[in-house]
């Protein structure tokens, strides 16, 4: 069956800690809030893209344990369809901790086994329902040789592709950019894809050109603390950050990307999807964790603070 947007990523127990300061090595801090949810860059983005509307399926990986049943479930009420998504025999599920403090700083603590990581034979098994997308999210924190057979499979069907990161691997940039329609990176990724840091809106542009040349239409980068760029050939723009309140920017650049592949799998201009996908980012750092929460009244809330 036809389906909106097929996401490649990872899917992972989520825990968020919420403390007012994070303990030195030998101390303790009392957590003051707990939640535990579905999580992980590939889930964050499945779950944004049916907030906003969309026909999602979940490529990803779990394990064979219990924690991957009680995910998959939360899913499937979530309104996202995980057929394609493969349970790992002898895995366990990916698990990913979120401290979170009270100055909006966050620290990571990740258990992600190589195996809950997609593979080329995991893309192929899901041939069909990459070929029956409009659009496919491939994230670049997975594999390379996967994400490039993805975008691969993805551009035969037509279907539009987004790379959401960067490309660690030299030998894959030129397929992998060539296959692109759509590449977003946040400051740190932006400053690996460009070989330089990228600090400010006119160096975010110079950088977002050079990669237009080797591929994609759209390339959306971050500029640290300041906004994102978004370059296509009729155009450019930059969107500096909304002041509102942060809680956690956990989860704000996969909101972006599902913001902004919602509106161009709808055929969108990129000036409404831009103006979406900053509005969706603003959305999501107002609470703990990266499961986003796009309800019309949060998005609409952003983009009435947009310029």
């Amino acid at each position: 069956m036809p389906v909106d947007v097929v996401v490649a990523g990872q899917i992972a127990r989520d825990l968020v800690l919420r403390v007012f300061d994070a303990p030195d090595a030998g101390g303790s801090a009392d957590v003051r809030f707990r939640r535990e949810m579905l999580g992980g860059k590939g889930a964050n983005q499945a779950v944004a893209l049916a907030q906003l509307g969309m026909d999602v399926t979940l490529l990803g990986v779990t394990g064979d344990d219990r924690v991957a049943g009680e995910l998959l479930e939360q899913a499937g009420l979530d309104g996202i369809d995980t057929a394609s998504a493969v349970r790992r025999s002898g895995t366990e599920t990916a698990l990913i901790v979120d401290i979170v403090d009270d100055h909006g700083k966050w620290r990571y603590l990740e258990h992600i086994p190589e195996s809950t990581l997609l593979t080329t034979r995991d893309v192929t098994a899901s041939g069909t329902a990459i070929a029956a997308a409009k659009s496919v999210v491939v994230q670049l924190q997975q594999p390379a040789d996967m994400a490039l057979a993805a975008a691969r499979l993805a551009r035969a069907a037509g279907a539009r592709v987004v790379l959401d990161g960067a490309i660690e691997d030299p030998a894959h940039r030129a397929p992998l950019l060539a296959n692109a329609d759509v590449v977003r990176a946040d400051a740190r990724e932006a400053g690996q894809l460009a070989g330089r840091p990228v600090r400010t809106e006119d160096e975010g542009i110079q950088a977002a050109g050079e990669l237009l040349k080797e591929g994609p239409s759209l390339v959306v980068l971050e500029v640290a603390g300041a906004g994102n760029v978004f370059v296509h050939p009729g155009g450019r723009e930059f969107l500096p950050l909304v002041d509102t309140g942060v809680v956690d920017t956990t989860g704000a650049g996969d909101a972006l990307v599902a913001a902004l592949t919602a509106t161009l799998t709808r055929d969108g201009p990129v000036h409404e999807a831009a103006r979406l996908a900053v509005a969706a980012a603003g959305a999501t750092v107002g609470h703990a964790g990266g499961r986003p929460n796009l309800t019309p009244e949060a998005v609409n809330a952003q983009l009435d603070r947009l310029p």
